[in-house]
C-alpha cells in the first residue's frame, strides 16, 4: 500500500489537482480558453507531461512490487527502501520495455484488436523477468513470450476480470466527483488509483511466479536468490 501510494496515489492526486482547472475550462466550454491557441497549447503540454509522469510512476511501481511480492512469498518482510532502490536501479531498462510494449501493442490494436491483445499478453511478464532474471530489454521481452506461451488466454481472463472491477470502482468514484467534487473527492479518487494499481501490479508479479513454477518448477527460494 505504501509503495502504491507513493508511485500511484500521490502522483495521481497531484496530477489531478494540476490539470483540473484545464479540465473544468473544457467541460464548461470557456470561449476564451477554447479560442486561445496559447491556452490550447498549454493544455496539450500539461496533458503530455502528466501522461509521461503517470507512465514512469506506473513502471516504478511495478518494479518495486515485483521485489516486494517475491520477498513476501518467500516468507520475508519486504523492505520499503530496498523495493524503491530496485525500482530506481532498473528504471531505464524498464522504460525501454514499457515503450516497446506500448508501441507494439498499440500498433497491433490499431490494425486488428486481437493481435494487439495477444502481443501485449506475450510481453506482459517482461518487467518481472527484467527485475528477477536481469536479461536486459530485448532478452526480457523474448523470455516473457516463452513463459506466457500456452497461458495467454488464462492471463487474459485474469486481467480482464481485474480491469472490469477497476473500471466499475473508478466509475463509481467519478460519480462521486461529479456529485460532490472538492479535495475530499480528489483524495478518494487517488486512494482508488492506489488500490487498483497495487492489485494489477501484484497480479503481474504473482503470475510470473506461477508461470515459473508451472513451466520450470522454480521455487520461491530460487527466485529470491538473485537478491541475496
Amino acid at each position: 500500500m505504501g509503495l502504491a501510494a507513493l508511485f500511484s496515489g500521490l502522483p495521481a492526486l497531484l496530477i489531478r489537482l494540476w490539470t483540473q482547472p484545464q479540465i473544468d475550462a473544457m467541460m464548461q466550454r470557456d470561449p476564451g480558453t477554447m479560442a486561445d491557441p496559447g491556452a490550447m497549447f498549454r493544455n496539450s503540454y500539461i496533458t503530455i507531461i502528466a501522461g509521461l509522469i503517470s507512465f514512469v510512476c506506473a513502471l516504478l511501481l511495478q518494479s518495486a512490487l515485483v521485489r516486494a511480492t517475491i520477498e513476501d512469498l518467500n516468507g520475508k518482510r519486504p523492505s520499503f527502501a530496498d523495493c524503491i532502490q530496485i525500482a530506481i536501479r532498473f528504471l531505464l531498462p524498464t522504460l525501454g520495455i514499457g515503450l516497446l510494449v506500448g508501441l507494439g501493442a498499440g500498433i497491433g490494436l490499431m490494425l486488428l484488436i486481437v493481435p494487439g491483445i495477444i502481443l501485449w499478453l506475450g510481453w506482459s511478464m517482461s518487467v518481472p523477468v527484467l527485475i528477477q532474471e536481469r536479461r536486459g530489454v530485448f532478452g526480457s521481452i523474448s523470455r516473457s513470450r516463452v513463459l506466457t506461451k500456452g497461458s495467454r488466454w488464462g492471463l487474459f481472463g485474469l486481467f480482464l476480470i481485474l480491469v472490469i472491477i477497476a473500471m466499475i470502482i473508478q466509475w463509481g468514484m467519478l460519480l462521486v466527483l461529479v456529485l460532490f467534487g472538492g479535495i475530499i473527492a480528489e483524495i478518494g479518487a487517488a486512494l482508488v488509483q492506489t488500490v487498483v494499481s497495487m492489485v494489477l501490479s501484484i497480479a503481474t508479479a504473482v503470475s510470473y511466479v506461477e508461470l515459473r513454477q508451472a513451466k520450470e518448477g522454480a521455487s520461491i527460494d530460487e527466485l529470491a536468490e538473485i537478491f541475496s
